[in-house]
């Protein structure tokens, strides 16, 4: 699959999963960072704009956690995420459990994301593995999607790239 810089696409392989890829104009180690240091997930992994995160815990080791907290600067409402790493390749991988809190989808969800980098260019892939069809219908339902894009393109700019 080719994808083009600045554009997310989402496909369904199967009846759980949902994988989302994107390239980016910036070098896997610094797309990676921005997905594992607290100090820059806060800076672009917030959805729509008018959120923030207060809460960014991350120990990133097989077996280690993470949390995350969003809150809405309007209205104070509060949303977390939260998992155990399940696998790490320092760079390339990273494959954690998702609960959400409140739950806005039943269960736990499995994520994979992969870095590959050609050319100076980064392609994300996040596969995102739920414990039904159902479940990940109601995911593809949601304004997901959108959320995961408004925060792609926070991170485009993030790494001095415009968005595209």
């Amino acid at each position: 699959m080719s994808a083009r810089t600045g554009t997310l696409t989402l496909t369904m392989p199967t009846e759980r999963e949902i994988v989302m890829t994107r390239v980016f104009e910036a070098p896997r180690r610094l797309v990676f960072d921005a997905f594992t240091k607290p100090e820059l997930l806060r800076r672009w992994l917030l959805g729509p704009d008018g959120w923030s995160m207060p809460v960014c815990d991350i120990d990133l080791k097989v077996g280690g956690s993470y949390r995350y907290v969003w809150r809405h600067d309007t209205d104070g409402v509060e949303m977390s995420a939260a998992g155990v790493y399940r696998e790490i390749v320092l760079g390339e991988r990273v494959v954690a459990t998702e609960r959400f809190e409140p739950p806005w989808y039943p269960g736990e969800a499995l994520v994979s994301m992969a870095l590959v980098e050609a050319g100076g260019r980064t392609t994300l892939t996040q596969t995102l593995r739920y414990e039904s069809r159902e479940v990940r219908d109601v995911v593809l339902r949601s304004p997901m999607a959108s959320g995961v894009e408004a925060s792609l393109d926070r991170l485009e700019g993030f790494l001095g790239a415009p968005a595209r």
